[in-house]
């Protein structure tokens, strides 16, 4: 297994940094993951075309090569490559796609009436029906780690290794700032869930994977 990041992520406002407004657009840490015959992105933030030059750029690969997508959670700013990622396999944990299709149907049925944005929900709904669910084991030394909170699914993936454990672990910690504070997102879905996981994701990992920020060494176990 080996693995390497992509695309580093940003918040579009970050609140430690006492920003105001959306000073940029925010993407999600993207990581590729090789390991076997698969070649695994997780989170692929970008457009399409973008995010096939930083593979280029970061591993001479091009998004044609990715055989597997995994999200860590339905933001739409995760998924702005899916378009140039048909061909592979989608992959989410199953409490996220469960939490996901709720939330749409919700929606659409406030929308009643709102022909533009029940389009946009119901391409929602489609894309939805076109992830799979991965067991536990997803490919030799990936791992989920289901860390429910920021959405009622989020779900990281584990990369154990002989000398250390990295953990992806999406929107669940955010940046090294929101690391180093012990603090969360104030959008989480659910605030204290968020707390609960970052604390599992602090006491498992030794590399830390943010959502929107680079690599980070965990203090705790340096």
């Amino acid at each position: 297994m080996e693995w390497r990041i992509a695309s580093i992520g940003t918040l579009a406002n970050n609140p430690l940094w006492n920003e105001k407004g959306s000073p940029r657009t925010g993407h999600a840490t993207t990581t590729v993951i090789k390991t076997g015959s698969a070649v695994l992105l997780v989170d692929p933030s970008l457009p399409a075309q973008v995010l096939d030059a930083r593979l280029q750029e970061r591993w001479g690969m091009r998004l044609s090569e990715i055989t597997h997508v995994f999200l860590t959670s339905f933001d739409p700013d995760r998924r702005r490559a899916l378009d140039g990622l048909e061909h592979a396999t989608w992959y989410m944990h199953a409490p996220e796609i469960d939490a996901a299709a709720s939330a749409i149907s919700e929606e659409l049925y406030r929308a009643e009436g709102d022909e533009e944005l029940s389009q946009i929900l119901e391409h929602h709904k489609d894309l939805l029906l076109s992830f799979s669910v991965s067991g536990d084991n997803m490919f030799d030394g990936v791992d989920l780690f289901p860390i429910p909170g920021y959405t009622p699914g989020s779900c990281g993936l584990l990369l154990p290794t002989p000398t250390q454990t990295i953990l992806i672990c999406g929107d669940t910690i955010a940046t090294q700032e929101h690391l180093t504070k012990g603090v969360v997102l104030s959008n989480a879905a659910n605030i204290e869930l968020t707390q609960e996981s970052f604390k599992e994701c602090v006491e498992i990992a030794d590399i830390i994977i943010p959502g929107r920020d680079n690599v980070l060494r965990n203090p705790i176990r340096s």
